[in-house]
């Protein structure tokens, strides 16, 4: 089975997730990805397969959230894009297994994937 976590290291809730992964016995591929973000594209998959609207895979409170002028009722093309290009805004850790993903907020929550 193929496990992929959108992971940021100086996350205490990514760290978490990423080692109840590894305890679980699974070895994720890590995308580090405010190194290597998702592409607009990458994000619209993500948002169907987590069955969500954009603006719940946003973090809102971001420093960088209000500095572009972005708000809470903005279009998903929208914070789409935002996101592409400032993958800070991206909520974090996202799982992605047997074609569905989850929000590791809380850590456990990515194991319903496995379930």
């Amino acid at each position: 089975m193929n496990v992929t976590i959108w992971h940021n290291p100086r996350c205490s809730k990514s760290r978490q997730t990423l080692e109840l992964l590894t305890e679980a016995g699974h070895a994720p591929e890590i995308i580090r990805y405010l190194e290597t973000p998702p592409s607009a594209s990458e994000l619209e998959n993500a948002l169907a397969l987590l069955g969500i609207p954009a603006i719940d895979l946003m973090r809102s409170g971001e420093k960088r959230f209000r500095e572009l002028g972005l708000t809470k009722t903005d279009d998903d093309a929208t914070l789409i894009a935002a996101m592409a290009e400032n993958p800070i805004l991206i909520e974090r850790p996202v799982v992605f297994a047997n074609n569905r993903a989850a929000i590791g907020r809380p850590p456990e929550a990515v194991l319903d994937l496995f379930g």
